[in-house]
């Protein structure tokens, strides 16, 4: 469950109902819809059924545990500035779906070598640092694809649908994914995965608007291009409080995300159903958090919200430290709803900030600069996580993320985003 994703021109669309049709009318953007769906969905289920195939089938250590959590992230650390300018100087679309299939034969060869009984936690460790690059690739040329898909008038609504979708996939993702462990095993259950992106791929591929070929210098060197794209968010005050703010959501998250499925198992001995509910829990809170933040953006002001709703959901972070078999347990899954309800807002009001204030040339190189940022906290959350884990305790690690959440809301009160009703305007780069 992770935080924000986002680029010129003003966008009041956070604020003000969008006057223009549905952005669902558009023949392509349900294809980019669907493709969504069916891939989200196959990553929630791996989500969980990866962990678990480490815990379960290869019974790892929580270090170990830690330490596959971090390489699923660490390719965004390895490859993700020169993956932003890379994707600014050609066509996104291809890149995407060739990153779909290889997402397919990498996810598939984790069943493939527990048939054959010879998985290892290595060849884990190689599957989700691989698949990791290849998502870098995906993600950062799909953020960058969307404003010329939809237009930038409506991207707070094509974003909304797509944070919509996300949630929904976690909620039946999740469940699915505890079930689908329970009833076929952990290794069984990644084949959704790797199925979902075949799908995706597919949908894809039935993309007809014409994408334009970027414009780009010849005599442009990597590097430069690189570095003007970190001047461009580090030197701009909201775009900066944003990265920080989300920097620090996902590393809390994450040191939550790889502990909770080692007590839940260890500690607690739940059944494999009642994890994939619990995590569901977090989906069904992005669902609402997505399908409010327009109207809440409209009565408090764009800015604000995201400050306040940080405030109002600090303390609920110490009920996961917390989690214990009985009503503990219900408790925990309640802040864990209301928690990542204000994830859902959050990633609805500022991906579409960050798509909107940016302009076009720029845009791979913002969203990988934030992708770096953000999925770089996840992997120092993973890391923290498992080094917790080890050196104290699983509950040590859960409170270190209890704390970080309760503090999220920081960057965004003392930036210029704290009293804006509006997400566009006079906040230029310093």
């Amino acid at each position: 469950m992770t935080s924000h994703e986002i680029a010129h021109g003003p966008d009041t669309a956070a604020t003000t109902p969008d006057p223009r049709p549905s952005v669902l009318r558009s023949p392509d953007f349900r294809l980019l819809i669907g493709a969504a769906t069916v891939s989200k969905l196959g990553t929630a289920v791996s989500s969980l059924a990866i962990p678990l195939t480490a815990v379960l089938t290869l019974h790892s250590s929580a270090g170990e545990v830690g330490l596959l959590a971090t390489l699923s992230t660490l390719a965004f650390l390895l490859i993700g500035l020169p993956a932003g300018a890379w994707v600014d100087r050609i066509r996104k679309r291809p890149v995407m779906i060739a990153a779909d299939l290889a997402r397919v034969a990498l996810l598939g060869s984790v069943p493939a070598a527990w048939l054959l009984d010879c998985l290892t936690i290595q060849q884990l460790y190689l599957v989700v640092l691989l698949v990791g690059a290849a998502t870098v690739l995906f993600d950062v040329a799909a953020l960058s694809q969307l404003p010329d898909l939809v237009g930038r008038d409506r991207l707070t609504q094509a974003n909304a649908h797509l944070v919509t979708v996300d949630a929904l996939s976690q909620i039946g993702g999740r469940s699915v994914g505890g079930f689908l462990v329970a009833l076929l095993s952990a290794p069984a259950a990644v084949v959704v995965d790797a199925a979902s992106y075949l799908g995706s791929a597919i949908l894809l591929l039935r993309i007809r608007r014409a994408e334009p070929r970027p414009q780009h210098r010849r005599d442009a060197r990597l590097g430069g291009e690189i570095r003007e794209g970190l001047r461009f968010v580090f030197g701009h005050p909201t775009l900066r409080a944003v990265a920080l703010a989300g920097a620090c959501t996902n590393l809390s998250i994450q040191l939550c995300q790889t502990m909770l499925p080692v007590l839940f198992t260890r500690e607690l001995g739940l059944s494999d159903g009642v994890i994939g509910l619990y995590f569901a829990a977090g989906g069904l809170g992005v669902f609402i958090g997505s399908q409010s933040a327009r109207r809440l953006a409209h009565r408090l002001g764009a800015g604000r919200v995201l400050w306040l709703m940080g405030l109002a959901v600090a303390p609920f972070g110490a009920l996961l430290a917390l989690a214990d078999r009985g009503p503990a347990l219900w408790l925990a899954a309640a802040a864990w709803l209301i928690t990542t309800c204000k994830v859902g807002i959050d990633n609805v009001i500022t991906v579409s900030f960050r798509q909107s204030v940016t302009p076009d040339h720029l845009l791979g190189r913002m969203n990988a600069t934030m992708r770096v940022v953000l999925t770089g906290s996840l992997a120092v959350g993973a890391a923290l996580a498992g080094l917790l884990g080890e050196l104290a305790s699983v509950r040590t690690a859960l409170w270190v993320g209890a704390a970080g959440l309760a503090t999220v809301w920081v960057p965004i009160f003392f930036s210029p985003l704290r009293t804006r009703r509006e997400l566009s305007g006079p906040d230029t780069p310093r």
